[in-house]
């Protein structure tokens, strides 16, 4: 009978598989290189916020896709058009 903290001496990896024990659905795992301090003020902000700095930077690449990607004279001509309407519905 083996001992509570006692090794053996040959571990059968054999069905073993690489990665995360538990998969993260909808994620993957990549490398990448960030400039130290792009990277630092993430963790800095994360930190403050109480979240992870992965999840920080991964919304700021959402918020940063999601944009409005439009010449701003359509976003202007837009606004102005908007504006028109509720004058004329006022009026």
């Amino acid at each position: 009978m083996r001992k509570k903290n006692e090794m053996l001496e040959e571990y059968d990896f054999s069905k073993g598989k690489r990665g995360p024990v538990i998969p993260n659905k909808g994620k993957t795992r990549i490398t990448i290189f960030i400039d130290s301090d792009i990277l630092g003020w993430f963790r800095d902000e994360a930190e403050r916020e109480g979240r992870g700095y992965q999840t920080a930077i991964n919304q700021a690449l959402r918020d940063y896709i999601k944009q409005d990607k439009r010449p701003i004279q359509d976003i202007v001509k837009e606004a102005v058009r908007k504006e028109l309407r509720v004058l004329k519905k006022a009026s």
